[in-house]
Parts: C-alpha cells; structure tokens; sequence
C-alpha cells in the first residue's frame, strides 16, 4: 500500500492541544504550531480499519487484552530492536510520564535524589519536583554541534547526592542524540556499581535514522525498567496506551502496586485497539514515513545552511524533533521566543522548557507534510535573514 504523507489536514477545531490553544496558553492566535510531539498525519488506515471495527461493535465496556495483544508487542521489539520480553513482565500504563511518575513513588522515598540528563523532556522535572524528590542534574556535553554524556560528573553525584534512580531519555529529547550501546553498557556500569536504578523512556525508539541503531537498555540491564508506547510512533497518544517491561519480579511487583494504589486499571478499549493493531499491522507505514521524516530533516538542514546559516542545527539521529541553535544571534531567551512568535508567527518550543542548558535554542517539531515545512522555514527566514 502506498501512503500519502503530503496530504495537509486541516486540525483546527478539533479540540487539538497542538492547534486550538494558543490563547489558552498566552499566546497569538493564527500562529504556525510546530512544538507538542504529535504528528500532522493520520494514524496508519490498517490502524483505523481496526478501530472503526471496534467501534462498530458499539460497546465499550472494561476491556483487558488477550495472548494476541501480548504478541504483537513482543513480537514488534524483538523483531525491530531483538528485545523480547515475556509477557509476565510487560505492565501497561496509560502513557509513559504516567509510568515514569509510578515508577519515581515505587522505587524511592519522599527526599530521595533522583537524575536526569539535561537539556531534557520537561516532564521529567514535574515527576521528580512534584513527588517530593530531589532532583539532580547530570547535564549534557554540548561540542561541536553534537552533545555526549558526562561520565565522570553522573558518577560523582551519583555517589555524592545519593542517587536512587536515574531516568535516562533513549533516544534523547530534545537534542536527537541515538546513544551508542558502549556508552549505554558504561552507564550501565556506573549505575549498578553505585546501586542506581535505570529508567528508560524509549518512547522515540522507532524514529532512529540512517546510520545509527537503537540499544534497548533492557540488553543492558535486566535490572531496568524500559517504558515504551505506540503513541509517538504511530500518532495515538490520545487513546492512551503504552507497555512498561520489568524484568525484575521485585521492581515488577512495587510497580503495580503503585500503579493500583492510583486506583487505575483497565486500559482505554479503543487504546488496547489501537495498539496491537498498530505492533501487528503499522509496519509497512512507519517504514515509509521514516523515509518520508529523513526527507523533511535533509530539507530542513539544506534550507538552513542556505539561507539561515547562523541557526545551527543539531541533525538528530532520532526523533522527529529538529533542535536548533540560536545562539549565534545573541539573544536573551526572551528576545528569541518573541521574534520566534512575532516575527516568525510560528509555535515552537522555547529551549529554555527543557533546563537551562537549553537557552539559545528552540525545538522543532517537523512531523508534518513537506509543505507545512517549508512554509515553516520561510517564516522564519523572513524573521531571522
């Protein structure tokens, strides 16, 4: 089957976070949003077949799924990544910073120190701040254009702050980097040497470029904990689905217990659909969008060093989210944000969202037709040429 990924559909008033609140939010109407990780293209019509199945059945009562849900997913990662968890060991959760906040209650204490890798996904923070952690920063290395991990500084807190969990962000949020497996399996050292335990949110695991291969830290650790969803790849984050494997009976068991204490059970019905249709039937259509996502990137990168050369782009090795360096203009964060909305009219993510390493940038999100793009980048040449 052939997908048509240059097909612009007209999202507005659809209670669309992406596109029906900028008001809400402090912000102009009519702007060009290119920030919130969802994409501008329909979810694979193998998907929706099956969810308009369900639908038709008319009843949507407390669903739990069956052996052939469990197989889909396992299927889908050990043959996309060669990681296959059992089926004991998969937990389901309505999304992924879900997860991760059940996962920050079961497996520390109110004060205890918990990392992160900054610049990073700004939930990250909430779920630390907001259960009474504290929260430690191993910032990023920013070189040449690219970034790396700062060993030497994550051991040194790591034993120093005390550190019980470490929540790493594989492939990385916003800055693109697909970690390599050695530095994957000397993180994974420091931390079973320091007693740390890993959390990893794969949740962009699929979206990884030519050139660069995702590791499961679950091949790492089997002490880990590796949450993954359907949502970003296959654009259903609002049916409300992801899988958490735990391989680790202890880890497993304080989970769900937390998980249950929240008072959550059963999966959205329409959710559970989605995604084993999606891990049974999407693979055909995320191959081709990611030649069609590797397309957007080229463009974007050549637009860039054409006409805007100051802006630096990070080339991302996953995600479907460019993170671009501003920094050459000189301005405050404030200044740039402005420009960016009053100048650009476009909606993006100001750097500064995701730590305060992130100042002088601003996070694109370019999973949209081609069009949508390149409309985008003129807006900002007019802008900032």
């Amino acid at each position: 089957m052939s997908y048509d990924f240059d097909r612009i559909i007209d999202r507005t008033g659809t209670d669309s976070l992406k596109y029906d609140f900028a008001k809400e939010r402090g912000l102009p109407e009519g702007l060009l949003p290119m920030w919130v990780a969802d994409m501008d293209f329909p979810a694979p019509p193998e998907v929706t077949e099956d969810i308009e199945k369900a639908v038709k059945h008319g009843i949507f009562g407390y669903t739990e799924p069956k052996e052939s849900y469990y197989g889909a997913v396992i299927n889908w990662f050990a043959g996309r990544f060669g990681y296959a968890p059992a089926r004991r060991e998969i937990v389901k959760a309505p999304g992924v910073v879900f997860a991760l906040a059940q996962a920050v209650r079961a497996l520390t204490q109110p004060g205890d120190a918990v990392m992160i890798q900054t610049p990073v996904y700004y939930p990250f923070y909430e779920i630390i701040r907001d259960n009474g952690r504290e929260l430690v920063t191993n910032p990023l290395t920013y070189i040449n254009g690219s970034y790396f991990m700062d060993f030497e500084d994550f051991e040194r807190k790591a034993e120093e702050r005390g550190v019980r969990l470490f929540i790493l962000c594989s492939p990385h949020n916003p800055v693109g980097r697909v970690w390599e497996r050695a530095e994957l399996e000397r993180l994974g050292d420091i931390c079973r040497r320091r007693g740390v335990t890993v959390v990893s949110d794969e949740i962009h695991c699929d979206f990884v470029w030519t050139g660069h291969k995702h590791t499961c830290f679950g091949l790492i650790d089997e002490n880990a904990v590796i949450a993954t969803a359907p949502s970003k790849t296959f654009n259903l984050a609002g049916l409300q689905a992801s899988n958490i494997f735990v391989k680790n009976a202890d880890t497993r068991r304080k989970i769900t217990d937390e998980i249950n204490r929240s008072g959550y059970s059963q999966l959205n019905t329409l959710g559970l659909a989605a995604c084993e249709s999606a891990y049974r039937r999407g693979g055909p259509w995320l191959d081709a969008l990611k030649v069609y996502l590797e397309g957007n990137i080229r463009a974007a990168e050549e637009f860039l060093a054409e006409n805007l050369p100051k802006i630096r782009l990070v080339r991302p090795q996953g995600t479907y989210l460019l993170w671009l360096d501003f920094s050459e203009y000189g301005l405050s964060q404030a200044e740039l944000d402005r420009r960016v909305v009053e100048g650009a009219r476009l909606w993006l993510d100001s750097g500064t969202m995701f730590g305060p390493e992130g100042a002088g940038f601003q996070r694109v999100n370019i999973a949209c037709p081609r069009a949508v793009l390149e409309e985008a980048l003129d807006k900002l040449k007019k802008a900032f040429g």
